[in-house]
């Protein structure tokens, strides 16, 4: 059996573009440190060079779509050519193709002879259960741009579940998008955390006396309502790092005791995470990063308790506990939250709490998802050959 550094590895990403290193690049940075050898494809690719050490030094292979009109600015409003771009991928080469996917990279075609193992972020948010809430802030709930829009997405989905029989194993980022897969796909999926880069948050034990949120300021992320619970409390004190869409609707909600400081470097922002009281979260996630990284810094977290976040924190009914939760996206149930963090104060040891968040770290991503690879391969080709036992060389 060939070993990890020989086989021919292709990893399937959506598209190299948009605002920077994301989680899902993270993802494929670690998956490279375990296939170094791996091409990479991705329907477009105009990352710049300050943020392409992740690629290793690899050359993107790109579809069709890199060379339409204004696809840097606009390679999103080509989703409904995406399917059939990542279509056109020749991947025959390979004897294992892993896609990336939370749209569209999971749709390539691979052969009888090839391993397809798709580590999903999520099946497509704003095509399945999440269309509704896109669909109004986008504000096509209603037209004739929004029954186009509503077209196409049914489109899509048809073609998402066909494209779902070419994947071998499903690899889930949290058992929240695990279910999320078994529904829309009916398929089964292991769970494999995403990598953190928890070495990267260093543990500080000494707190002050304000709390912190943080993300881009999109309507999901619910920095408006952070906002307008913590206006309700002037004398707890809160600061705000990020921009985007919604900086004026969150500007609008903050009270004096609210500070924002809009988008910061990575040093001011986990300044800011070692230093705060606590860490408040209000959306709903797939897995959720920043929660995780706060948590190695020492610091609690406040979160609402759906999605990845019931993954990741440690609520006060758990022997050690690295949070709070409250039940819904309110001003009232947040509050109520933030008083019964202070009433249980003493709960919270900032070593244990950067413990807790060392089981996400990418040594440990690399090491299962290197070992499921190895697995479903071995397995794999067994069945070629039922009466030989391969064995599996770890490289």
């Amino acid at each position: 059996m060939q070993g990890r550094t020989q086989m021919r590895v292709a990893v399937v990403h959506e598209w190299m573009a948009g605002s920077g290193f994301t989680g899902s690049e993270h993802v494929v940075e670690q998956i490279l440190n375990v296939y170094p050898q791996a091409d990479v494809f991705a329907t477009v690719d105009f990352f710049p060079e300050e943020i392409r050490g992740f690629l290793k030094g690899k050359e993107v292979q790109t579809s069709f779509i890199q060379k339409l009109p204004f696809a840097k600015r606009l390679y999103k409003e080509y989703l409904m050519l995406a399917p059939l771009a990542v279509e056109q991928f020749d991947l025959s080469a390979y004897d294992v193709v892993i896609s990336s996917s939370h749209a569209v990279a999971k749709g390539v075609l691979v052969g009888p002879d090839q391993l397809h193992i798709s580590y999903v972020h999520s099946p497509i948010r704003y095509a399945w259960d999440l269309q509704h809430q896109y669909l109004s802030e986008a504000g096509l709930d209603r037209g004739l741009k929004g029954w186009v829009t509503r077209w196409m997405l049914h489109r899509l989905r048809i073609w998402d579940v066909r494209t779902a029989n070419g994947v071998d194993h499903f690899i889930a980022n949290s058992h929240f998008i695990a279910r999320r897969i078994q529904k829309a796909y009916r398929r089964e999926s292991e769970v494999i955390h995403p990598p953190v880069d928890v070495d990267g948050f260093g543990l500080r034990e000494e707190k002050e006396d304000f709390y912190l949120a943080a993300s881009r300021m999109v309507p999901y992320k619910r920095l408006d309502l952070i906002a307008e619970a913590f206006s309700a409390m002037p004398d707890k004190r809160l600061v705000i790092i990020g921009t985007g869409p919604d900086l004026e609707k969150v500007r609008r909600k903050a009270g004096k005791n609210v500070e924002l400081l809009g988008y910061q470097p990575f040093e001011v922002l986990r300044d800011h995470m070692q230093r705060a009281r606590a860490f408040v979260f209000a959306a709903v996630e797939d897995f959720g990063i920043m929660p995780v990284e706060a948590q190695a810094c020492g610091t609690p977290v406040i979160a609402l308790s759906k999605g990845g976040a019931l993954e990741t924190v440690c609520g006060l009914d758990a022997p050690t506990p690295t949070g709070v939760f409250y039940g819904e996206q309110t001003v009232e149930a947040l509050k109520t939250a933030v008083l019964q963090f202070e009433s249980q104060s003493t709960r919270f040891d900032a070593r244990a709490i950067r413990d807790h968040a060392l089981q996400f770290g990418e040594e440990r991503f690399r090491r299962e998802f290197g070992d499921f690879v190895e697995a479903k391969l071995a397995a794999f080709r067994a069945s070629w050959h039922p009466s030989e036992s391969p064995m599996v060389v770890r490289g």
